[in-house]
């Protein structure tokens, strides 16, 4: 363990990283649900438990690789938000086949890999604008806080209106609400399975209540389905632009979701150096990257690391010993898969309300000041719920940049990659 993972040279010991690791399970098992449940009201042979197992094999594997490879404290599981704009935006809104939003998925895994391989990655980090790339974030949390407010029925489309409140006396509203609260008091709480006790809180009490019932002959125990191994879709749909905008929407996402959340993990447990550097960053994204790639082939959205991870850092974990548990823990839970899947869509849309706050906070960091900054900040935040979809966000926040930055004689402030994706965008936007 020493040899592998440094445990004495970080100040930590093999008890101390297992617990952290549990504890990094615990706030970030609710994925184990939300994922099958967001995921297969596409239909078809993309079923809940085709996912589940997916979501749990990717999330091990993935996690495991970053332990091994990076030896960072960091889980990686299906990216909140991604898993939304992949359902609901690519194939329910854009009428992508599932097979070819997996097909942009793992492109899009290949292609990080080589940027994060080579080190290219610094042209597309630079390529998207410091305040833009912080209104994503922002924009994708209230993009997903709108699915969960609708899943639970508190939000539904109005009569002459676009939307409106729903009728709060119904059972699916009530609970969701309740399952809200209980995330919400657990988190101030400063309690580490707070996301997870609030989904299976709200779950029990729809049984009790007899909303929920439990199949006949059910058992916690159970072999899990078979994934749905390497169903791509190669067509001449992935030449389009409309195929490259997705593809370019997933590919940003997550690169600045897994590096941002890498680095501030990796502040928080002391790794970085007085540069502000993080030993093996390379590898903790190309094992990003790998199960990305991994998760299409086996049928589910976009790997990324998880900002829950610094639940576990906060718990004493300092190396990938810390990711090990983490990841045997998400190979284990393939064992009660009818447990995760009893959960009902209302017990799981608070989540996508609490993970929306959780993503707000970045607002803050936006300099909405200069006209230049702020307004393809804004444009990014609010095209996205408005126009329900992360990639029309990002679409309209380039435009507007490069348009305002020209027209205010900031020419210098615009990359040369900057002006390429202006132009696809441009295309895209009249054509």
């Amino acid at each position: 363990m020493e040899k592998i993972f440094e445990l004495k040279q970080r100040g930590t010991t093999v008890r101390r990283e297992l617990l952290a690791g549990f504890t990094t399970f615990l706030t970030m098992a609710y994925i184990l649900a939300v994922n099958p449940a967001m995921l297969s009201i596409i239909g078809g042979s993309m079923t809940a438990g085709a996912v589940f197992t997916a979501t749990a094999i990717a999330s091990g594997i993935a996690t495991l690789m970053m332990a091994f490879a990076a030896n960072l404290p960091v889980a990686l599981a299906p990216g909140m938000g991604i898993n939304a704009f992949f359902t609901y935006t690519v194939v329910m809104g854009m009428g992508f086949s599932w097979q070819l939003a997996l097909t942009a998925v793992f492109l899009e895994g290949i292609v990080f890999f080589a940027l994060s391989l080579f080190n290219i990655r610094k042209l597309i980090i630079k390529a998207i604008p410091e305040n833009v790339t912080k209104a994503i974030v922002v924009g994708i949390g209230l993009f997903i806080s709108l699915i969960g407010f609708t899943n639970a029925d508190i939000i539904v489309r109005g009569t002459g209106t676009l939307m409106e409140l729903g009728d709060m006396s119904q059972p699916s509203a009530l609970l969701a609400l309740f399952g809200f609260v209980l995330i919400v008091v657990l988190y101030a709480l400063k309690s580490p399975g707070a996301i997870l006790i609030g989904i299976l809180g709200t779950t029990v009490i729809s049984i009790i209540a007899g909303i929920t019932s439990i199949p006949s002959g059910w058992t916690p125990f159970s072999l899990p389905a078979a994934p749905l191994f390497f169903q791509f879709e190669w067509s001449s749909d992935i030449l389009t632009f409309k195929f490259f905008s997705v593809f370019f929407a997933l590919l940003i996402v997550n690169i600045f979701d897994s590096l941002g959340t890498i680095l501030g993990v990796s502040a928080q447990a002391g790794l970085r150096d007085k540069d502000g550097n993080i030993p093996r960053i390379k590898q903790a994204l190309l094992s990003n990257a790998v199960g990305t790639f991994v998760g299409a082939s086996l049928g589910t959205s976009t790997i990324v690391s998880y900002v829950e991870s610094s639940s576990g850092v906060a718990a004493g974990g300092r190396t990938g010993l810390t990711s090990v548990s983490t990841g045997i823990l998400f190979f284990l839970a393939l064992l009660f898969s009818p447990v995760f899947l009893l959960i009902p869509s209302f017990a799981t849309a608070p989540v996508l309300i609490f993970v929306g706050f959780l993503m707000m906070s970045s607002v803050i960091n936006i300099d909405f000041k200069d006209p230049a900054e702020g307004i393809p900040a804004f444009l990014t935040i609010v095209m996205m719920p408005f126009a329900y979809g992360i990639v029309h966000g990002i679409m309209y926040g380039i435009l507007s940049y490069c348009v305002l930055k020209a027209a205010t004689g900031k020419w210098r402030d615009i990359s040369l990659v900057t002006w390429i994706l202006f132009v696809v965008f441009a295309l895209r936007f009249f054509f």
